[in-house]
C-alpha cells in the first residue's frame, strides 16, 4: 500500500501559486520564467529536462531549463538527442512502467536506475527524479528533474505526480523550435556572453565585475546594451530570453 502524502497549508499554497502562474506561461520565455521560479518553491532542483516523444517512442522535443552554469560537457550528456542521458532515462522509465522514478545515488537508489549511477555523476548530480503522462494516443511527456537539495522521496514524486498534467500542457503550448523569437541584430559579444553566463549563476554587478576586471558600472552599461539588443527591460526578462533564443549553449565558466 503507497504512503498516504498529505500536504502541508505552505505547501497547498506553493501548488496553488505554481498551477496558476504554468496557466499563464507561454513561449519558452514563460516557460523558463515560470519552472525557475515558482515551480522551484515547491521543487526545488538544479535542471529540468522536458521531453516529447511520438507514439513510436521518437524524439519530438527537448527544453533543457537551469538556472545555473551547465558547461557545455555536462549539457551534451545530459541532452544529446541521439544519446543522451536524460533521453535514455525516460525511455527507460517509459518502456518499464517505471513513473515515477527516483534515484538518490548517495544513498539508495530505486531499483532498476542502478545503470546511469555512473553516467549521473559525469554530469555532476547525485541524484534524480523523473515523471510524465506515460504512454497516451498521442505520444508521451517525461519531466527529468536532477540535483535536488533534498534528497528525492516519495512526497517529491507526488509533488511532480501533480504537477505532470500542467507541464505537459505548458510544453504543448510552446512553438516549434526555431520558432517564436527572432534573432537579435546581432550575436552577443564575447563580453556580453561572459555577463549573461555570470547573471545566470546568479552573480550581482559588482560579483561579476570583481570576477572579470571591471567595474560593477561598466557592467551594468553592459547590461544595459543586452536590454536594448534582446528588446528587454530587466535582468530575469533577458536571461530568459538568452535561454529561449539558446544564446548561452556554448558559454561555460572559466
Amino acid at each position: 500500500m503507497e504512503p498516504v502524502v498529505i500536504l502541508s497549508r505552505q505547501e497547498q499554497e506553493y501548488l496553488l501559486r505554481v498551477i496558476e502562474a504554468g496557466v499563464r506561461a507561454a513561449g519558452l520565455h514563460g516557460f523558463f520564467l515560470w519552472t525557475q521560479g515558482q515551480l522551484q518553491a515547491l521543487l526545488p532542483h538544479q535542471v529540468l529536462v522536458a521531453m516529447q516523444f511520438a507514439p513510436g517512442g521518437n524524439l519530438q522535443r527537448l527544453e533543457c531549463v537551469h538556472g545555473t552554469v551547465l558547461d557545455a560537457a555536462a549539457l551534451a550528456l545530459l541532452t544529446d538527442a541521439r544519446d543522451g542521458l536524460a533521453p535514455r532515462l525516460a525511455r527507460h522509465c517509459l518502456q518499464g512502467g517505471r513513473l515515477p522514478a527516483l534515484g538518490d545515488f548517495g544513498g539508495a537508489a530505486q531499483p532498476g536506475l542502478e545503470p546511469f549511477r555512473a553516467e549521473l555523476g559525469r554530469a555532476g548530480f547525485d541524484n534524480l527524479l523523473v515523471h510524465g503522462t506515460g504512454q497516451t494516443a498521442g505520444g508521451a511527456s517525461v519531466f527529468a528533474l536532477f540535483g535536488l537539495p533534498q534528497r528525492p522521496s516519495a512526497r517529491h514524486a507526488y509533488f511532480l505526480e501533480l504537477l505532470v498534467p500542467h507541464l505537459h500542457l505548458a510544453l504543448m503550448r510552446l512553438p516549434s523550435p526555431g520558432a517564436g523569437a527572432a534573432a537579435p541584430a546581432r550575436p552577443l559579444s564575447t563580453r556580453e556572453a561572459e555577463i549573461m553566463g555570470w547573471l545566470r549563476e546568479g552573480k550581482s554587478n559588482d560579483e561579476m565585475g570583481q570576477i572579470l576586471g571591471i567595474s560593477a558600472l561598466t557592467v551594468k552599461n553592459h547590461l544595459q546594451r543586452i536590454y536594448r539588443l534582446l528588446g528587454v527591460s530587466n535582468r530575469a526578462h533577458a536571461l530568459a530570453r538568452c535561454i529561449e533564443l539558446r544564446l548561452l549553449e556554448g558559454w561555460a565558466a572559466g
